[in-house]
């Protein structure tokens, strides 16, 4: 399996290498014992996982009374997740326990007709067939935040991750419903939700000890609070990740001036000093490479998980039904034998002409498979309209102090804040 190299000659004029490693959890020496495994997992998921997680390509864990299988190459990833897709559930049962009684049926946490159903109502309004309708959405509301932060004083402190949240809750409101979504009302949608990522248990322990799926959940009065407020806004929300990785990416620059230098470099080149249009997303090559080197290193959703409903055969062993098999990107984005210097921060692994060497299902920020994100197009032309349209005008540095930590919930965000300070850019 060969390792994707981002470039030839790291000396070579237009490669660009950064010595920036990103913060991620301290790895364990060695595996952690099965109840370590579990209080770490209910702080953060991805500490778990010790040095040579990052290295195997299939291996498993006994967890209470149940297995755990971890696919963990391109080869694995696309057997469970393709080949073998009709073999498994599409979702993991905590993840069902966790979100059904809170959020309903929906596309996110449904499955077999019920899942059919909602993604026949969702794809076509996120089609990349109608980003032409929604772009300009997208530029106007970025721009509306531009705006703001140029009136607020020199160096004054924000909350990245609330700010993206916002907008793009802005944005998802408007191209879905039409008339804006309001300031009052975005803010409790994100509010809200961040209240439920904070206090929504990550493991279902019930399902771990090998209980039926018929047996109760029990959920704290003050996450379904949490949900509650959700509801009156919409009555269905849409799951939107799109805000971490922006969130990430902010941090990322600030952290890394060569990249945020090249990056500004080409919004002048290509824009000058208009707003970006969806016509110029194809042009915006290094933007573009900055946000997928986001998400590999924070993809939005690091887990995916799937049960055994069928008793199956991975690389000759066997996979008995209830198993839970799981593919985990914050690990396949980061394996050894997969990514040179994969801890690093390397926007270039992503150039057009470093494509090549990547392997198929070594990069799944979206998923893969049937139930690939249906907004994968959608999330991608925000991000870079929104990148464009915000780091024309501002640059955002990190709060001096500030600590920031990766933290696995239902998605991956940078702690519950992610405290920045915003500058004018001429």
């Amino acid at each position: 399996m060969p390792r994707i190299a981002f470039a030839a000659n790291p000396g070579e004029v237009g490669i660009l290498t950064t010595s920036f490693v990103p913060p991620y959890p301290p790895r364990p020496a060695e595996p952690l014992r099965p109840i370590a495994a579990l209080r770490m997992a209910r702080r953060n998921f991805l500490a778990v996982f010790d040095e040579k997680c990052f290295e195997y390509q299939f291996f498993s864990a006994r967890i209470l009374n149940r297995q755990l299988f971890v696919c963990n190459s391109p080869e694995t990833v696309a057997q469970t997740f393709i080949a073998l897709h009709d073999s498994f559930e599409r979702k993991t049962p905590q993840m069902r326990h966790a979100l059904t009684p809170l959020l309903g049926d929906g596309l996110f946490v449904s499955d077999g007709e019920t899942w059919k159903q909602r993604r026949r109502i969702v794809a076509p309004i996120v089609h990349a067939s109608r980003l032409s309708l929604f772009a300009p959405i997208m530029v106007e509301a970025a721009a509306e935040t531009a705006e703001r932060w140029a009136k607020l004083p020199p160096s004054a402190p924000i909350d990245a991750l609330r700010e993206m949240a916002t907008l793009t809750a802005e944005i998802i409101c408007r191209a879905v419903f039409g008339p804006r979504l309001g300031s009052e009302h975005a803010n409790t949608i994100v509010a809200s939700f961040s209240e439920y990522q904070r206090l929504v248990g990550q493991l279902d322990l019930a399902y771990l000890l090998g209980l039926p799926d018929w047996v109760p959940r029990f959920h704290a009065p003050s996450i379904r609070r949490a949900a509650r407020q959700i509801h009156r806004v919409l009555d269905d929300i849409i799951h939107e990740t799109t805000a971490n990785s922006l969130a990430w990416t902010w941090y990322l620059l600030s952290q890394a001036p060569e990249v945020e230098a090249r990056l500004h470099a080409e919004l002048l080149q290509v824009l000058g000093a208009r707003l970006p249009t969806l016509a110029d997303v194809p042009q915006l090559v290094y933007t573009r490479a900055v946000f997928d080197e986001a998400i590999r290193l924070y993809p939005p959703v690091p887990v995916l998980g799937r049960q055994a409903m069928h008793g199956e055969t991975i690389r000759e062993r066997p996979i008995p039904v209830g198993s839970l098999l799981l593919v985990v990107p914050w690990l396949l984005h980061r394996h050894r034998l997969l990514w040179e210097r994969p801890d690093h921060f390397v926007p270039d692994r992503f150039l057009p002409e470093n494509a090549g060497a990547r392997e198929r299902y070594s990069y799944v920020p979206f998923s893969v498979g049937p139930r690939v994100c249906a907004g994968q197009a959608f999330g991608q032309a925000e991000a870079i309209l929104c990148i464009a349209t915000l780091a024309q005008s501002a640059r955002l540095q990190l709060a001096a102090g500030a600590v920031v930590e990766p933290v696995c919930r239902l998605t991956l965000r940078p702690g519950d804040a992610l405290p920045m300070t915003v500058h004018r850019r001429d």
